[in-house]
Parts: structure tokens; sequence; C-alpha cells
């Protein structure tokens, strides 16, 4: 796999989860539970995250160690396998909690890689 598809990968992630960070702003837990649509939205957004992560080239998860890469692919994983034992509690701490901190972890990163690319 090349560095730009690992780039391109790289941004998925970040923009689906800022998508999905952005989606549950003003909603609350108990908003977030009576809402199907919310749900099922967000749930498809974070195997976006993790799909997205589990392309990306060893060789490039090396370079970015900050990322949790086997949580984020792990996290796909429950939910595409355990697709009717969502605890959705959990899944509103990743939304909360662990989708800001991961984006916040691309950024430098994909800077660092669209500044390599250029002249």
């Amino acid at each position: 796999m090349s560095r730009h598809e690992d780039l391109v990968r790289l941004k998925h992630m970040r923009d689906y989860a800022r998508e999905a960070v952005d989606l549950a702003e003003g909603l609350t837990l108990e908003s977030f539970k009576a809402d199907r649509m919310a749900q099922l939205a967000l749930i498809h957004l974070v195997e976006i995250v993790g799909e997205a992560a589990s392309r990306v080239s060893p060789e490039t998860r090396s370079a970015v160690p900050d990322v949790p890469w086997a949580k984020v692919i792990g996290t796909r994983h429950r939910i595409v396998h355990g697709y009717d034992r969502i605890d959705l509690s959990l899944l509103w701490d990743t939304l909360r909690t662990n989708l800001p901190q991961l984006i916040a972890q691309l950024e430098p990163a994909i800077a660092r890689f669209e500044a390599e690319r250029k002249p």
C-alpha cells in the first residue's frame, strides 16, 4: 500500500470521526438511547473509522504510534460481529471521549504526511 493510500485512509478516519462527534453534539446519553436513527448513524460512522484503520499499512501504523490501532479496529469488530450486543453507554463514551482524542492524534500525522508529499 502506498503512503498516498494510507493518507487517504487517515483522512477517512479523521473525517468520519469528526462527523460522528458532530452528529452526537447536542445529544445526551438518554436522548441517544431513545433515538434509533441516531444510534444507527453513529454506529455506522464508528464502524467506518475502524474499517479505515484496518486498511492502513503496518508501516504507517508504526509511524503513528499515538493512535490506538488495535482498539480502533477492535471496536469495529465488536460492533460488526456483536451487533446484537452493542452497549450504547460504552459507544457513547467512545463518541464523547475516544473519538475526539483520535482526531487530535490523527491531525499531526495527516499534516506530516501531507508535508512529505509537497515538492
